[in-house]
Formats: structure tokens, C-alpha cells, sequence
């Protein structure tokens, strides 16, 4: 099998702008299925939510598309040849180009038929134009893919990232060589041993600056960009999701205080969480109510002196045993319904024991916690934590306003989304990496099953999502470095990387054939990995609703 030369980029923008022409008249098809009177109507939304998450989902391989346009066109303007960068753009494009015609592809047992849309076959005219349909013949197809993955053995190159930044490109080599020294070797022991990541490794990554990235240099952090903390994450990740992760809470931590704390908050809080000496945990969901924050119970009283007692249960609380400090969210108005009841508080609690952390997790006697057991996603543990009186002292309110905790958490949406896409791109690498290894290792009548066509094109079209859902990943951290409002741009990654994240992760799988299934492997603990990375920091049903919302209003 020949592959065919690399498509220039002025041949890749014919399947982009027929891309572009589907999408827009969807969009005006679904707005007027959910419309009324001129204005979005809620109830018609609902009505019509197939046709308006599909929207989303097409939105989202459409801004994709761009990214990786963009991409190989900065690449070329800084003199690379890109040949395979436009290989790859080529079979991202023209797989989205042929899968189009038959619906919106939600993932595993999951499509949006074009009529839920609002669309005909007449609608699809751009798609079969002839440069459109060439694209996608000659580099989206079985042939061209199974080249895409001989030519990364070959060169040994997944793809140029086009970081364009030398201080961004220092970042990945450094955090590259961490991982691989540092977190690759312990990586299946914990997740095995269903243990608690080793102290040790919090150390070296907190002297490494992994918990201060984005906290600004006056406040004891880096004072770096979104776009690197993307890469940090993505390295991290790549050796252990874990690891990724846990500069997650760091982050949501330091964004609620940079964005709502008084200036005492500021002081006393980011230096310490910078350096690693404060770990922080996310305090938000409750048992019954998932996403649907505006319907907390949990409630915090004031008491006469000013100081707060928290009642009420919490679940899926993350390294909640380890935890110096809780961001914990309350309902301080009980005669406020909805958001507008809810306060932020910054908790400090005693770090529970490590060597029993299920009977002496939490020694606060206010607070107790029973460990949820999980698949994967293991060196944090989950746990339900339940507070009966447990005390706060009046500046433990964030910002010394009561009523505003849902508005505060509201900021951190979009960095916590960019941050789990990065996440997704680490698992969807790693995911990529062991598939190809194991492909050239493992013999079958007498070859390596890379030898075999299904094989490679696996690899090949993970090969094109992977980088796919990395650029829109960086995309999304540029624009919330530029500081605009970016909430459509950080759901669209999240929604495309953990997508990425779980059709990697389960190629990988098929690939190992019956050693994929079995513990000892990496594969298999990607695949639990990556399957929690579409439900938390809010599940893809409600990343493409909230898209679907924007694109709409």
C-alpha cells in the first residue's frame, strides 16, 4: 500500500469550508426548532435536545478541523515542511467529511441522525464537491491511515505539537523526561495496589512548580499560561492520569481565591498551595444532585460570634483524606432558592493518616467519610464525606460575601474544563503510545500484528484524533490567556479529548487482544482511566448542552 503525497494546505481548505457551510445551515435549522417568538425557549431546547447536542458535536469537529488548519499553516510559516502534520490534518478532515454523511457520531452506541437537525440529503451538497471528495478519498481512507501509523514507526514522530514557544517547548522536554523517570514506574503499582499516589512524588512535583503554574509570581507561583499548564497536565497524564490530576485541585483552588478572595485570602492561601504545602480538595457535588448545583442541601449556619458549622453530605470528593484545605460550597440562605443561596467557603480540616487512610481518613470529629471504590482514576480516592457541626471561622467565607459561591465557581469552569481536555490528550498519547508498541512487539503467525491493515488504521485515526483534540486543547488555553470569555471553546475540547481519550484507550484494548484485558497491562488501566474523563468536571451531556446554549443564544 502506496501512500499518496501529503495534501498542500490550500488543498485541505475546500473539506474545511464544506465543513463550515453543513454546520451553518444546522445551525440555522436547530434555531429554528428551538426558538419562540425570536428568543431560545428552554422547553423547545429540550424538546429538541437530540438535534441540539448534535449541533454541538458537529461545532466541535468543525472548530477541530479549523484548529488543525491553523496549525499546519503556522507550521509551514515557520519554514517546517509539515508533510505529516498535513497528512494527518488531511484524514482528520476527510474521516469528518465521509462519517458527516451518515449523522453526528456521539461516541460508542451514541449517533444523531441528520433529520433531528433539521437536515437533507440536499443539505449536504458541499461535502460531495469534487476537491472535498478527493480529500477524503486519498488521505481519510483505509490506505492512507495504515500509512500515517508506518510513517510514526518510521520516524518516530506523532506529529509536530507547534508550541511556537521556546520557554513551552522546555516545559514538555522537562516534564517528559519527569514523567518517564518519575511517574511511568509507580504508575500500574498504585492503580494495582489501589493506593494513594506516594508522598514523595507530590514533593517532586511541587518542587518542580507543578502546583503554582498559573498562580501569579507575587503569590509565590510561576505566573504562567493556561497553554502550559496544557502541556504540564498532558505530560503528567500521559504517564498517569493520577499524576495529571493532581494539579487540578491546585487549580480550581487557586482560580476561586485569585477570582473571589479578599486579599488576606490571597496571602495567606496561594503561596502555600503554590509550594505544595497546603493540598486542596474540591467540596461540591452531593449524592442526589450531580451538576444540578442549584438544588445543594448541604447548609452552613452562622453562629452569633460570626464563625460558620457546616451540616450535610458531600460525594465525590477527590484526595479528600489528604486534604489540608476544602473549597466547599454550602447553602448559607436556606430562604434562597436556586444559586442565588450558595456561598464559597476555603475549609481548613486535618490531613487524615496514610497509613489507614479508610478508618483514620478523617480525624476532624465533625467529619466523617466512607471511600467510594472506583475502576480507575485510583491514586487520589473518591470518597462521601458527611459534616455534622463542623466549625469555620467568619474569614473562611470566601470574599467575606455570602450569596455568591455559585458566581465564584462559575470562574473556574472554564480553566478545570481546559485542564481535564489536557488530561484526555495525555491518556488518548499514552493510549496511542502502548498501542503502537504492543503492535510492533506482539507476534502472530510469524510477524508483528502491525503488519496487519485494521491494526494500522486503528493507529492512523488515532494518530489524527489525538492531535485533533490536542490543538483545540491549546486553542481553548490561548484564548482564556487572552482573557476573553471562552466557556464554548473549554466545553468543545473537553467534549473532543475525553471523547479522544475513551476511542484510543479502548483501540488500545483491541489491539493487546486478551493481554488487554488484563490488569498486569497498561491498557487495561487506561481504558478505566479514561472512561471517567466524559463524567466529571461535568459530563458531556451537560458540555454539550452548555455548547449547544451558546451556539444558539
Amino acid at each position: 500500500m502506496s501512500q499518496p503525497s501529503p495534501p498542500s494546505v490550500p488543498e485541505l481548505l475546500p473539506a474545511l469550508e464544506a465543513l463550515e457551510q453543513v454546520y451553518a445551515t444546522a445551525l440555522e435549522r436547530v434555531r429554528a426548532l428551538v426558538t419562540e417568538h425570536g428568543k431560545l425557549s428552554s422547553k423547545l431546547l429540550e424538546q429538541h435536545q437530540l438535534g441540539a447536542h448534535g449541533l454541538a458535536y458537529l461545532a466541535t469537529e468543525v472548530e477541530a478541523s479549523r484548529q488543525l488548519y491553523a496549525w499546519v499553516q503556522r507550521l509551514q510559516a515557520g519554514g517546517a515542511d509539515a508533510a505529516f502534520e498535513r497528512r494527518l490534518t488531511g484524514a482528520y478532515l476527510g474521516e469528518a467529511v465521509r462519517e458527516l454523511v451518515g449523522g453526528i457520531n456521539l461516541g460508542p452506541c451514541e449517533s444523531i441522525a441528520l433529520e433531528d437537525l433539521g437536515l437533507s440529503r440536499e443539505d449536504l451538497a458541499p461535502l460531495a464537491a469534487p476537491p472535498v471528495r478527493s480529500l477524503s478519498e486519498r488521505h481519510a481512507s483505509g490506505a492512507a491511515l495504515c500509512a500515517l501509523a508506518r510513517q510514526a514507526v518510521d520516524t518516530g514522530s506523532f506529529g509536530l505539537l507547534g508550541l511556537g514557544d521556546e520557554t513551552l517547548e522546555a516545559i514538555q522536554t522537562e516534564f517528559r523526561r519527569f514523567t518517564k523517570a518519575e511517574v511511568e514506574p509507580l504508575a500500574q503499582d498504585v492503580h494495582r495496589r489501589d493506593v494513594l499516589i506516594p508522598l514523595e512524588l507530590l514533593e517532586k512535583m511541587a518542587q518542580l512548580g507543578v502546583f503554582g503554574l498559573t498562580i501569579p509570581e507575587q503569590y509565590g507561583g510561576q505566573g504562567l499560561t493556561k497553554v502550559a499548564m496544557c502541556v504540564v497536565t498532558e505530560e503528567l497524564s500521559r504517564g498517569y492520569i493520577g499524576a495529571g490530576s493532581l494539579g487540578t485541585r491546585a487549580e480550581i483552588a487557586a482560580e476561586l481565591i485569585l477570582g473571589g478572595g479578599t486579599e488576606a485570602q490571597k496571602a495567606r492561601y496561594l503561596p502555600k498551595i503554590a509550594s505544595g504545602e497546603l493540598l486542596t480538595t474540591a467540596v461540591f457535588t452531593e449524592p442526589n444532585h450531580g451538576s444540578d448545583l442549584a438544588h445543594l442541601k448541604t447548609r452552613a449556619e452562622q453562629q452569633p460570634d460570626g464563625s460558620w458549622k457546616v451540616y450535610g453530605s458531600k460525594t465525590w470528593i477527590t484526595h479528600a483524606t489528604r486534604a489540608d484545605v476544602m473549597t466547599l460550597l454550602a447553602r448559607t440562605n436556606p430562604e434562597e432558592p436556586g444559586y442565588a443561596g450558595l456561598s464559597m467557603f476555603l475549609a481548613e480540616k486535618q490531613r487524615g493518616s496514610e497509613a489507614a487512610p479508610e478508618s483514620q481518613g478523617f480525624p476532624d470529629p465533625e467529619i466523617s467519610g466512607t471511600e467510594i471504590k472506583v475502576l480507575g482514576y485510583r491514586g487520589m480516592k473518591e470518597f462521601e464525606m458527611s459534616f455534622e457541626g463542623f466549625p469555620m471561622p467568619a474569614e473562611a467565607l470566601l470574599g467575606g460575601k455570602a450569596g455568591q459561591g455559585f458566581k465564584q465557581l462559575m470562574v473556574t469552569f472554564e480553566s478545570a474544563r481546559i485542564q481535564t481536555a489536557a488530561r484526555g490528550v495525555g491518556v488518548a498519547q499514552a493510549a496511542l503510545e502502548e498501542g503502537l508498541r504492543y503492535a510492533q512487539e506482539r507476534l502472530q503467525f510469524g510477524a508483528p500484528i502491525f503488519k496487519f491493515p485494521r491494526v494500522q488504521r486503528k493507529l492512523g485515526r488515532m494518530l489524527a484524533r489525538v492531535m485533533a483534540a490536542r490543538q483545540l486543547t491549546y486553542y481553548a488555553a490561548r484564548t482564556k490567556d487572552s482573557e476573553r470569555r471562552c466557556d464554548l471553546e473549554a466545553g468543545m475540547a473537553k467534549l473532543l479529548a475525553t471523547k479522544a481519550a475513551w476511542e484510543a484507550a479502548d483501540a488500545g484494548v483491541q489491539i493487546h487482544g486478551g493481554n488487554g484485558y488484563a490488569e498486569e497491562y497498561v491498557a487495561s488501566r487506561l481504558l478505566v482511566d479514561a472512561r471517567v474523563l466524559s463524567i466529571f468536571e461535568g459530563a458531556n451531556e451537560i458540555q454539550a448542552h452548555v455548547i449547544a446554549r451558546r451556539l444558539l443564544e
